[in-house]
């Protein structure tokens, strides 16, 4: 897989990638990340990348030529033996971001990821140049960098080989793939602690008495992540 990010800030990029499960996944060529300044298309030579907004209001609008450009160029670069792309814009009007779509999204070769900013997207950008448009939640944040960030591990994490075990993603919490929307508690040593100890059922080292414990406690919907 290979994710392309179109943002104002692209070194707020590099270290959360280069460290843990998305560092070692860079590291062995399981995914490949590249994050472009819109400001390389920008309309000028001030860097000129938004403009005030039609009709009124605070704030400035990200124009649709530099996005445009930016998506042409890194297709025409990048996609050209693409078999799956997707465009994705990160933006406050879009769709809670969910585990199913990172499942899905993990099926295509390509992403590009647009970081909202200022007052948003020309509209024209959500309506003809993206596949997705998403939001991580219903709040505010001051761009689409963090929410993007987000999207790229939860996807890369999903991609085979990543994860020492690939069974590991098929048990996270949210995963479409196990009927439950939590995980039970997980425990570790020490057996007690300030008189909280681990459930006797887990120490039994008998197989069935745990999946019968775990089970209970997915229905009883104890722990989670």
């Amino acid at each position: 897989m290979q994710i392309d990010v179109i943002t104002l800030f692209p070194d707020m990029f590099k270290s959360p990638f280069s460290e843990s499960i998305i560092g070692r996944a860079v590291k062995n060529k399981k995914v490949k990340l590249r994050f472009h300044n819109l400001r390389d298309w920008a309309l000028d030579s001030y860097g000129t990348v938004d403009d005030k907004p039609f009709g009124g209001g605070a704030g400035m609008v990200l124009r649709i030529e530099p996005i445009d450009q930016a998506i042409a160029d890194i297709k025409k670069k990048y996609w050209k033996k693409v078999r799956r792309g997707r465009v994705i814009a990160m933006s406050a009007k879009g769709k809670t971001y969910k585990q199913e779509m990172a499942e899905n999204f993990v099926k295509f070769d390509r992403l590009i990821i647009i970081c909202g900013h200022y007052e948003g997207f020309d509209q024209r950008i959500l309506d003809h140049l993206v596949d997705d448009v998403i939001s991580v939640g219903d709040f505010v944040m001051t761009g689409g960098e963090i929410g993007a960030m987000a999207i790229i591990d939860s996807v890369v994490r999903l991609l085979p080989g990543v994860l020492g075990k690939d069974e590991s993603s098929l048990n996270d919490s949210f995963s479409k793939s196990i009927d439950r929307k939590i995980q039970y508690g997980r425990y570790t040593r020490p057996q007690e602690y300030k008189g909280w100890v681990v459930p006797q059922e887990l120490l039994s080292g008998n197989p069935k008495i745990i999946d019968i414990w775990q089970k209970k406690e997915l229905e009883n919907k104890g722990g989670g992540n």
